[in-house]
């Protein structure tokens, strides 16, 4: 749990968790497909849901989705589909679960195009984390014109539930950009 009081981004302040999530991953830079992957399912499953309802499940969805092994879940047949539909562990949403192994076949696929998802989706930002410099929450955007050039891509490749929104807090979360508000203790 963590007790110390240093000044964050203000979307995470409500629980240890946030505070873990905000501390460690949010916008550090991901080059690794694994984790890449891991970041697009989850953050596929939050479209329309807050993002502390995903972290709250982020094991059960790591144990559900085979440690969210993106070649496995390709892979999925129906009768797995239909288990992970009863499983209270996650979101029981059945576009979002089709979604995740359609997403896995379109990963797969830009990984044979590219070498691997990094390749592809860092490529967007010349292999660099764009570092905004926010100075409150208010001014952190939802979409940008670049997350809207990706989910286009994107759903070209066959990808689902990957609107701009979406691509933009995957972004965040992947460091593919840098929203730490000017005055949280990330941004010095």
């Amino acid at each position: 749990m963590i007790l110390d009081d240093k000044p964050r981004c203000g979307w995470c302040t409500s629980s240890a968790l946030y505070k873990k999530y905000h501390d460690e991953e949010w916008g550090v830079p991901v080059y690794d497909d694994a984790t890449l992957f891991e970041f697009l399912l989850l953050e596929t499953f939050q479209a329309g849901l807050s993002w502390i309802t995903i972290l709250n499940k982020r094991e059960n969805f790591r144990a559900a989705f085979d440690q969210f092994d993106y070649k496995k879940i390709a892979q999925y047949t129906d009768e797995k589909i239909l288990d992970l539909l009863q499983d209270a562990g996650i979101i029981r949403n059945k576009l979002k679960v089709y979604s995740a192994v359609t997403n896995a076949q379109a990963f797969l696929k830009i990984q044979e195009e590219f070498g691997s998802f990094s390749t592809y989706i860092w490529r967007f930002t010349d292999g660099k984390p764009i570092k905004n410099n926010r100075q409150s929450l208010k001014e952190v955007p939802a979409t940008t014109p670049l997350s809207d050039a990706i989910s286009k891509d994107l759903k070209k490749r066959g990808f689902k539930f990957v609107g701009s929104t979406v691509i933009y807090a995957h972004m965040q979360a992947t460091g593919m950009v840098d929203d730490h508000v000017a005055d949280c203790w990330k941004n010095s």
